[in-house]
């Protein structure tokens, strides 16, 4: 921890003395100043957090704080004050203070405040040293699109990236939602600020709560420490609530709060927090009916849904398969060491052809894994898996796996062949054993004992 710079500014020359000893002893580098204008000339050496006292001879401690918010937005920034009043500690948290601490100081509380402050701000870094890195990912000339349709979408995030309005991304999954809001953050106003995703589907829902305010601690079993919410890692720049549709109705009410007024608390917590973020969610479920059917709170949805982005499915635009396959061809022969290569033109009516449910996140990993199985530099159609020939099918009767083998990998067990062929006798016969059995050149005995064997379901005998 000696690397991490506190600053402390009290013009109690006792307190500034204890609180550099003290923080010292915790691993930290400290400097101290008895006035906010000193610490403003000295902000060049870019502390770290700053430790601010309410009541400074000069300019206040607020005029200092509001300061350091134009000078460095998201500088972490704990507020002291000789006053407890609790309209002194709202005014406080509202100008922007990362935390607040009453004089006397809780020192044990302080060591803990110091903590998590200094790791929002190395998170930001860090945000910050690969941000130029992933600008270059997320121009709108990087995202492959050649269909009228994409064209007119990466239009619409155009114009969203131009102002700070909330954005609600709608298509399927493995459309690409998420790095549409990707190019919306870093081309637009805010792409300086931190870019925090969640997926809301994939925390269970008693601990997104706290993953997206934080939480006190004590404020449940397991909460040994202070912990910051991504809304609050978040400030001065963009969350992204990916599958929002999953989220629980009495976190839609907090989130409602959140876009109304800026300002939530930690769970557990009192002091109010004040948070300036831009809001983009992202959903694979129609919102608008399930707030209709009330499965959705429909002022929530009208709230995130101020400038809607819907992003078609592949099988929609299937004029972009050719160019998505070669962008990716020539993405994982590069990452694999391997020379350039190409797809046949029989590969790529298969490909043209397939319904892709998976969308792009699905051909992304056709293709990858036809790379790393093709033993020199053409993909063709023995490289494609097996599935893009033969879809399955809803019914139970379906074989859970292919009968013919097109290459090596297709290769599977006379047990599953057997198993396969059963299913698929009893698939073409609708379900009648005796006509299955009659075509399989088996008695129904056996084709009786196999279907229990296999778990099949018998529908007419």
């Amino acid at each position: 921890m000696g690397s991490h710079l506190i600053f402390i500014t009290d013009d109690d020359y006792s307190l500034r003395r204890l609180l550099e000893v003290t923080i010292t002893s915790w691993g930290y580098e400290t400097k101290s100043f008895n006035t906010g204008e000193a610490l403003l000339r000295s902000l060049d050496e870019r502390p770290d957090v700053v430790l601010l006292d309410h009541m400074l001879p000069g300019m206040s401690g607020l005029e200092v704080l509001g300061a350091l918010r134009k000078e460095i937005p998201d500088l972490p920034v704990i507020m002291l004050s000789a006053q407890s009043k609790i309209d002194v500690a709202v005014e406080i948290m509202r100008s922007g203070a990362t935390d607040y601490f009453s004089k006397p100081v809780d020192l044990k509380r302080l060591q803990l405040s110091l903590q998590n402050a200094v790791h929002l701000h190395t998170l930001r870094e860090k945000v910050r040293e690969l941000q130029d890195t992933l600008e270059k990912n997320v121009r709108y000339d990087n995202i492959v699109s050649s269909s009228g349709v994409m064209q007119d979408v990466l239009k619409m995030v155009e114009r969203a990236s131009r102002s700070d309005i909330t954005v609600l991304i709608e298509g399927e999954s493995g459309t690409g939602k998420e790095l549409i809001a990707r190019a919306i953050h870093y081309n637009g106003v805010r792409k300086d600020g931190p870019f925090i995703i969640i997926n809301c589907a994939a925390i269970p829902r008693d601990l997104l709560e706290s993953e997206l305010f934080g939480h006190e601690r004590g404020a449940f079993t397991g909460a040994i420490e202070r912990k910051i919410g991504k809304f609050e890692a978040a400030h001065g720049g963009t969350i992204f609530l990916d599958e929002i549709g999953e989220m629980d109705a009495t976190l839609q009410a907090k989130l409602l709060r959140v876009i109304q007024e800026r300002q939530f608390e930690r769970v557990g917590g009192v002091d109010t927090i004040r948070t300036d973020v831009r809001i983009i969610s992202a959903t694979n479920r129609n919102l608008r009916t399930m707030a209709a059917e009330r499965q959705f709170r429909e002022d929530l949805y009208y709230r995130l849904s101020t400038f809607p982005i819907i992003i078609p499915p592949l099988r929609d635009r299937a004029v972009e398969i050719p160019l998505l396959a070669d962008h990716f061809l020539n993405l994982f022969a590069t990452r694999e060491g391997k020379a350039p290569m190409r797809i046949t033109p029989a590969a790529y009516d298969i490909l043209k052809t397939y319904p892709w449910p998976g969308n792009v996140r699905e051909l992304q990993s056709v293709i990858e894994r036809s790379v790393i199985l093709s033993d020199d530099n053409v993909i063709g159609e023995d490289d494609l898996p097996l599935s893009l020939y033969q879809p399955e099918e809803s019914s139970p009767y379906d074989p859970d796996a292919p009968l013919l083998f097109r290459s090596r990998n297709d290769i599977i067990s006379l047990e599953k062949i057997k198993e396969s062929a059963l299913r698929r006798a009893l698939l073409l016969c609708d379900g009648n054993a005796s006509e299955a059995a009659r075509l399989l050149e088996i008695g129904r005995t056996t084709l009786y004992d196999l279907v229990k064997k296999y778990g099949i379901p018998l529908e007419r005998a």
